[in-house]
């Protein structure tokens, strides 16, 4: 495979900036929409990412308003080249929208919106399918050849491992978000537990108790009977846990 057969290598440098540089992953999807569109050169490309969610097919992110009218006219007819790559894992490509003879409902939107010729690649990792960039070419048909398949292919297989590691790193954010709000919410309650045994002469057990009853009573979370008695007692809120070291 020569270079050429290859996306630009800026592009991949972009691809791994994007990775490491997005916050979030509606960000990232939107960012990469934009990119699929600089593969190879052309005026009139246009692009939408297709994932599967819940076992429903969405438009997560697109370049511009015309590759999401024709993924969403796709999903309506049921038909189209992005859903036959999500559903076989296969590239999927229509050379001329005017003599295509598959999909009729979403051909005939497609010529009204101007389309010449889709790629429509699997997002694929893991050995799992899980969605599908398609690129609309607005300016002439049989413009993906050989060369640009093959530079789509490389793309779509990184674009595909760089979307797994970003939506892992969200679910590791989210994850971690959740284990200091749970740590947070046990210094709380040791604070309280400890206010009451000094208080009451009671045992770590009983003070508990004594907390749980009293939220029980009042239909409030037992952190909010915490963190009430904690303020009351020192006159300020209370100290939050150690946030989680990952670096």
């Amino acid at each position: 495979m020569s270079e050429h057969d290859s996306p630009p290598a800026g592009l991949q440098v972009q691809l791994q900036t994007l990775l490491l540089s997005t916050a979030d992953v509606t960000s990232f999807l939107q960012q990469l929409a934009v990119l699929s569109t600089q593969v190879v050169t052309s005026e009139g490309l246009s692009c939408g990412i297709t994932m599967r969610c819940d076992g429903n097919v969405t438009t997560v992110a697109s370049s511009d308003e015309r590759a999401e009218r024709l993924d969403e006219t796709q999903y309506r007819n049921h038909g189209g080249p992005c859903l036959e790559a999500t559903d076989t894992g296969q590239q999927v490509i229509s050379q001329d929208c005017q003599t295509d003879p598959r999909w009729p409902p979403y051909m005939a939107r497609a010529l009204r919106e101007g389309l010449r010729c889709s790629l429509s690649l699997p997002l694929t990792a893991a050995g799992t399918t899980f969605g599908a960039i398609n690129v609309y070419e607005f300016d002439k048909p049989h413009f993906f050849g050989e060369t640009e398949q093959r530079r789509y292919h490389l793309f779509a297989v990184q674009a595909a491992g760089a979307l797994r590691l970003a939506t892992r790193q969200h679910k590791d954010s989210v994850l971690l978000s959740q284990l200091e709000a749970a740590l947070n919410s046990r210094s709380v309650i040791d604070q309280a537990i400890g206010i009451l045994i000094g208080r009451h002469q009671l045992t770590g057990a009983e003070a508990f108790d004594l907390l749980r009853r009293q939220s029980q009573n009042s239909h409030r979370k037992l952190r909010e009977i915490a963190t009430d008695l904690v303020t009351d007692a020192s006159g300020a809120p209370p100290t939050p846990g150690n946030p989680f070291d990952t670096d």
